[in-house]
């Protein structure tokens, strides 16, 4: 089972992570605060500007978002 993104993709930038998971980029930033950090503070201390695919897949397990496979 392969998670479905964009062929050949092997880092997102905030945006297209968004677009990946299907909610705007405030939401991502909402996601984000809830499931990786203790407190909003720590947010700012957090240097991911790009995504992984496992990242994405992370945060849609996290969520309970359904992981999209293909094939």
């Amino acid at each position: 089972m392969q998670l479905t993104t964009r062929m050949g993709k092997s880092q997102y930038s905030e945006t297209e992570a968004a677009e990946e998971l299907g909610i705007s980029v405030e939401q991502l930033r909402r996601m984000i605060r809830s499931h990786v950090v203790d407190r909003d503070e720590d947010v700012h201390n957090i240097p991911v500007h790009t995504f992984q695919p496992s990242d994405l897949l992370i945060l849609r397990l996290l969520t309970g978002m359904p992981v999209r496979a293909r094939g």
